[in-house]
Parts: structure tokens; C-alpha cells; sequence
């Protein structure tokens, strides 16, 4: 797989070292649209300078740079590629893995495996955010029938109707508002428990 030219920020606190990458990055066709000596405001810069994917190179992530990389993935995600020049144990690997590191490269830079190690990049980003959208949309499903459940029995307890009456009303009410049976199903929640409140207040 041979990527197209990507727009690069590129952190590194030794310029000898964020020359040899940035080289490295120019040789594959990449181009290097910012560079930083650390990752203070790190999801801010991402998302003023919008690259396609972050390089940082340094000795080892820190508590800081992993609360930074856990950041910027939740606010401006991006491919993240981890140059590591000291060796990790497998809990600061996880750790980084965890705040949103797409490759982590464990023996320092060498220019000739920049290509590939993008490429990998890349196809981690895409399958792990691909992954989360499913399960967004799982959990986004399984909170919508809790809901609707929830009405449903509301219904059939208060009106004394059967399981499919009340998921009648409910989509009824949808259609009638043009809205989602989801919120109709909402409302009726919200109606039901307000009223048991007036109920238990007038005590």
C-alpha cells in the first residue's frame, strides 16, 4: 500500500534528531506542516494546524505526553506514531497504546522504515476508529430500547394495555410529532415521573 503525500506535525526536543525524521518524512513524499519541542497543548495545535498524522519522537512517554496524546484522541483524533529511543516495559507500551497510539516503535527512528510504519499507522487508525463508531452505535441502540422499554412498561401500567398497544402509542405519537420514537419515548418518561412527583408532593 503506498500512501498519498501526508501532512505531518512532528514533535521532538532534539533538532538533530527532528532534522534526520523530517528528512526522512520529505524522502517519502510527506510534508512536515509544524514541529514541536514538547507536547504542552498538544490537541490544540492539532486542531489549529490540522495534519493528517503526528510523529513524536523522544525517549520515553511521560505521564505528561500520555495525558496529552489521551487529549488530542479525544478531541482531534489522529494517527499518532511513537518513536521511543530508551526501551519500554509492556505497561508503558499499553499505556500509550491506551492514550491513543496507533505504532509505537520501541527502538528508535530509522529513516528507511518510515514508509511502512506511516502505512501501519494509517490501517490502525482507520480499523480502531471504525470500531468505535460500531460500538458508539451500539451503546447508542441498547440506551434507545432501554428507553423505549422503560415508556413501554410506563404505558402499559398506568393505560392497562398490552405490550404491543403501547409501542402503538409510542409510534403513533412519533409520527403525529415527526419526531424520533426514541424522544417521544423520552417525553413520556419525563410526563409520567413528573406527575408521580406532584402525586407524592400533594401527600
Amino acid at each position: 500500500m503506498q500512501t498519498t503525500s501526508l501532512s505531518v506535525l512532528l514533535v521532538d526536543d532534539q533538532p538533530a534528531r527532528m532534522q534526520t525524521l523530517q528528512d526522512a518524512l520529505h524522502a517519502s513524499g510527506h510534508t512536515v506542516v509544524s514541529q514541536l519541542t514538547g507536547v504542552h497543548g498538544l490537541s490544540e495545535h492539532v486542531q489549529q494546524c490540522k495534519p493528517d498524522i503526528v510523529i513524536i519522537d523522544m525517549d520515553s512517554p511521560d505521564r505528561d505526553t500520555l495525558e496529552s496524546m489521551a487529549a488530542m484522541s479525544r478531541d482531534a483524533p489522529r494517527p499518532i506514531v511513537f518513536f521511543a529511543e530508551q526501551e519500554q516495559d509492556a505497561v508503558t507500551i499499553g499505556e500509550a497504546i491506551r492514550a491513543g497510539v496507533s505504532t509505537y516503535i520501541a527502538d528508535g527512528l530509522q529513516p528507511d522504515r518510515v514508509r511502512p510504519i506511516i502505512e501501519t499507522a494509517i490501517a490502525h487508525f482507520h480499523h480502531y476508529q471504525q470500531l468505535r463508531t460500531e460500538l458508539d452505535s451500539t451503546r447508542d441502540q441498547l440506551a434507545s430500547r432501554k428507553v423505549t422499554e422503560k415508556a413501554k412498561g410506563l404505558l402499559m401500567k398506568h393505560h392497562n394495555c398490552s405490550e404491543e398497544q403501547a409501542f402503538k402509542t409510542l409510534r403513533k405519537l412519533a409520527m403525529d410529532r415527526g419526531q424520533k420514537l426514541t424522544d417521544v419515548a423520552s417525553e413520556v418518561i419525563r410526563m409520567f415521573e413528573a406527575s408521580a412527583h406532584q402525586g407524592e408532593n400533594r401527600r
